[in-house]
């Protein structure tokens, strides 16, 4: 229980399906994963503050990657403590059909434990109190096994692509950022400038935020700003939505070596970047990044 209780203390790290990462080289973040039986690593996070660390159950000493996009492979549930919330693709039975066949739930997640792991991952979950995906994760004992595949790739980071990288996360949204921001500050020669407006209900709903002050207090490259709807008396952050000022403030200005990556609920995506298309594209870049003069190949959706 020890060293999984440090692991969490270093989570923020990124995982690669599909191969191994070395320093500089592309970053493949999203991933499958399915539940009919058990499940893969990850941290269960939210109201339910549930985290789970989950043992490949392969016995095989050849050398594997967490996931294959092809096949899936069984995850066995090692532990769970008490943690805070966030999100790869898992598959929940939820009844069955009209043909009699078994219905599943599909969900995205992100990984934050290190690329260099063997024979674990972790994953940030947000439990909801009518999640089907969550409420399944949440109920999982030490034991239980879920099915996993993937990789779902989306954004392809690579070191020095931009020279500045601003992000803006809310709530579980933080996981890509996470990864991105570790693969940044673990690699000596990416010289990446990295800020991020990090938007939350409450101060106790932000995600990691030890994490988060450790990497900005001692990386001059990376700067973090808070903002959250309900803000106790002694908060010292921003308040309420995140607004052009914050990001007219805390982000780069448009340019060709700028890119601003977007994650969050859908409320939020509406109101910074416009929310992918139905077809889970881009789709047209709307809200205040549009109005602050940002394009769209200089903006990514997650």
């Amino acid at each position: 229980m020890a060293v999984f209780l440090k692991r969490l203390a270093k989570a923020a790290a990124p995982i690669a399906f599909g191969g191994q990462t070395k320093s500089g080289s592309p970053i493949r973040f999203g991933a499958l994963a399915a539940i009919s039986g058990g499940i893969t690593s990850y941290y269960l996070f939210s109201s339910s503050h549930d985290l789970v660390y989950l043992d490949q159950l392969n016995e095989d000493t050849t050398p594997k990657v967490a996931l294959n996009p092809d096949k899936w492979i069984e995850f066995k549930l090692q532990d769970k403590v008490q943690a805070s919330h966030n999100s790869q693709l898992f598959r929940a039975p939820t009844g069955q059909n009209a043909e009699g066949k078994t219905k599943y739930a599909i969900r995205p997640y992100t990984p934050i434990s290190d690329p260099d792991a063997k024979g674990y991952f972790d994953l940030l979950i947000k439990v909801y109190p009518e999640g089907k995906m969550s409420q399944h994760f949440a109920s999982l004992k030490p034991g239980d096994v879920v099915e996993v595949k993937g990789p779902i790739e989306k954004l392809r980071y690579s070191a020095n692509m931009k020279k500045h990288i601003g992000m803006i996360a809310g709530g579980t949204g933080i996981t890509p950022m996470l990864q991105i921001i570790d693969s940044i500050l673990k690699n000596p020669d990416d010289n990446t400038q990295v800020s991020l407006l990090y938007a939350n209900v409450s101060p106790d709903d932000i995600l990691l935020k030890k994490k988060l002050d450790m990497l900005s207090a001692s990386n001059p490259n990376l700067k973090v700003f808070y903002t959250v709807d309900n803000p106790t008396k002694d908060w010292l952050g921003g308040r309420g939505f995140i607004s052009k000022q914050m990001v007219v403030k805390g982000l780069p200005v448009p340019s060709d070596d700028t890119l601003i990556l977007v994650c969050g609920p859908p409320g939020m995506m509406n109101h910074i970047s416009g929310d992918k298309a139905k077809d889970r594209s881009q789709g047209e870049l709307t809200g205040i990044l549009k109005e602050l003069g940002y394009t769209e190949d200089m903006v990514y959706k997650f």
